[in-house]
């Protein structure tokens, strides 16, 4: 088994007035030779955005983008004519493909949204664009990780890649297994909130941790904890 540490502090910072940004991976003005990505994960940020603002239009291509509010609501527009609202409890994911233009904004205009942006290397390029969003569905069963995204043709949101994402609520001195789906997979474990140790780390609110090299992995929560497991292939 081999890990990688990735402690909250350390993420790159992204102050723009509007935005305020942290980044585990190199992006934008941020560039770290050492975290440029982690398998096919090629971004993880976790974006505060001020109420009425947003990204303007912009384009993408070949690119998996997984969006998941962590409080309040954004407004999406694509090129592809969907107009939507994606709000806490749900994803989204777009196939950026052959090319695709959006605008992503927050949807109120007095609180601020808070959210998580996940960008994956597809396995597939050029693909026709597509875009979908569901609600993440409650599970009465806590203590497990919950799919919320998976490959095409899972029962999990698709993406064009061998990549997996999902949450878990664990209680307080609860232990869980995360087996990986496919050898040669890695898992990055970012941890929304609470306190995980993780094979012998600890992990604290917004700390994460690269695991590969192993069929699963041991968490032990010591508080009420919510993490989410991004699994992906390593060879990328």
């Amino acid at each position: 088994m081999q890990t990688i540490f990735h402690p909250s502090k350390e993420r790159g910072v992204g102050e723009h007035g509007w935005l305020h940004a942290r980044y585990s991976f190199s992006f934008a003005s941020y560039f770290d030779p050492e975290r440029l990505q982690f398998g096919a994960l090629r971004v993880l940020n976790n974006d505060v955005i001020d109420p009425g603002a947003g990204f303007g239009a912009h384009s993408h291509s070949d690119m998996e983008i997984i969006t998941i509010p962590l409080s309040g609501s954004l407004a999406h527009q694509d090129s592809m004519g969907n107009s939507s609202v994606i709000t806490t409890g749900e994803v989204q994911v777009m196939s950026a493909g052959t090319g695709v233009e959006h605008s992503e904004f927050n949807a109120s205009k007095t609180d601020a949204i808070e959210l998580l942006q996940i960008w994956i290397f597809p396995n597939t390029k050029n693909v026709a664009p597509r875009y979908d969003q569901r609600v993440i569905a409650v599970s009465e069963e806590r203590n497990r990780f919950q799919p919320i995204v998976g490959p095409m043709g899972t029962e999990a949101l698709g993406i064009h890649q061998d990549a997996y994402l999902f949450l878990a609520d664990i209680d307080a001195s609860q232990e869980v297994v995360y087996t990986l789906q496919k050898k040669g997979n890695g898992v990055y474990f970012f941890l929304l909130e609470g306190e995980i140790e993780v094979e012998g780390k600890i992990l604290a609110s917004r700390d994460a941790l690269g695991v590969w090299d192993t069929e699963s992995v041991s968490l032990q929560s010591k508080i009420p904890s919510r993490i989410l497991a991004i699994e992906v292939p390593m060879g990328v």
